[in-house]
């Protein structure tokens, strides 16, 4: 069992999420964006970082920078649907900043367990 930190501003994302990975025998904590994900990562230990990158109030990009300058080893998946650009775009940029993998929304759960997996190397 792995405790995973999940952080989407859309809340039936985040439920699907917990749900998918609780089925799994993960532990879940969920954050509305990312300045609420950086507090509760800060306060927790956490095996897994899963970021929207679109959020109000702390992108993710902005989140995965400051998540890898406090803590370079964390494992991060990030996930995009697209904005003003390709979701492509977007999880490139991620990409730069050393995040474990990719999602583009939409996605099945079965992409989302199979990608939780390969990046715990479970």
């Amino acid at each position: 069992m792995a405790k995973i930190l999940v952080i989407d501003d859309d809340p039936f994302i985040r439920d699907v999420l917990k749900q998918t990975l609780e089925r799994v025998a993960h532990a879940v904590s969920l954050a509305e964006d990312g300045e609420r994900g950086l507090h509760l990562y800060n306060e927790g230990e956490y095996d897994l970082v899963i970021t929207d990158l679109i959020m109000p109030r702390k992108e993710g990009i902005e989140t995965i920078a400051e998540l890898k300058k406090t803590s370079p080893s964390v494992k991060i998946i990030a996930m995009s649907g697209g904005y003003r650009l390709p979701a492509e775009n977007y999880l490139k940029i991620a990409n730069t900043l050393g995040v474990n993998g990719s999602l583009i929304k939409p996605f099945e759960k079965s992409e989302l367990i199979d990608i939780v997996e390969k990046v715990l190397g479970t």
